[in-house]
C-alpha cells in the first residue's frame, strides 16, 4: 500500500530557531555557525549569512572553505570587490575545487565580472608553474 505522506521536506525555519538558540548559549560554536550560514543562504537571508561567514572568517582565518563561503555571501550581496578578495584568500589558503567554483550559483555575480577570467588565468599560470619540473632536480 502506497503512503499518502508527502516526502520529508526540510523545515528550515525550525532549524534556524534551533541553531540560533545553540549559538545564544555558545556564540563561537563553529559547527553550528557553519550549518546556520548554509541555512540562511538556502532561505535567501543573505545579510544574515554574511554576518555568520564574517564571524567564521575571524574564528577560522586559515580555513579555505570558510573564505570561499564568505566570497559566496559577498557575491550574493553584490559586493564583488570584497568577494574577489575573499576568493583569492581562499585560493591562497588551498581552495582547489575550481570546477565547482565555475558552476556555483552563489558566484554567478563574480563570473559575470571581467576579473573572474583574470583570476582563472592566474590560477592556470600558477598551476602550470607548480607542475613544471624543478630545475635543481635534473
Amino acid at each position: 500500500m502506497a503512503s499518502s505522506k508527502k516526502p520529508f521536506k526540510e523545515d528550515l525555519d525550525f532549524q534556524i530557531v534551533f541553531y540560533e538558540a545553540i549559538l545564544r548559549e555558545i556564540p563561537d560554536y563553529v559547527d553550528a555557525l557553519i550549518v546556520l550560514g548554509e541555512i540562511y543562504t538556502k532561505k535567501g537571508l543573505h545579510k544574515k549569512g554574511l554576518r555568520v561567514d564574517k564571524k567564521l572568517s575571524r574564528l577560522r582565518p586559515e580555513n579555505p572553505v570558510v573564505h570561499y563561503n564568505l566570497a559566496c555571501s559577498l557575491s550574493l550581496l553584490g559586493d564583488l570587490t570584497s568577494s574577489f578578495r575573499a576568493i583569492e584568500r581562499a585560493i591562497s589558503l588551498g581552495y582547489e575545487d575550481f570546477t565547482f567554483m565555475c558552476k556555483d550559483p552563489d558566484l554567478s555575480n563574480l563570473r559575470s565580472d571581467r576579473r573572474f577570467e583574470e583570476l582563472l588565468r592566474k590560477i592556470r599560470r600558477e598551476k602550470r608553474l607548480q607542475d613544471a619540473p624543478d630545475a635543481t632536480t635534473r
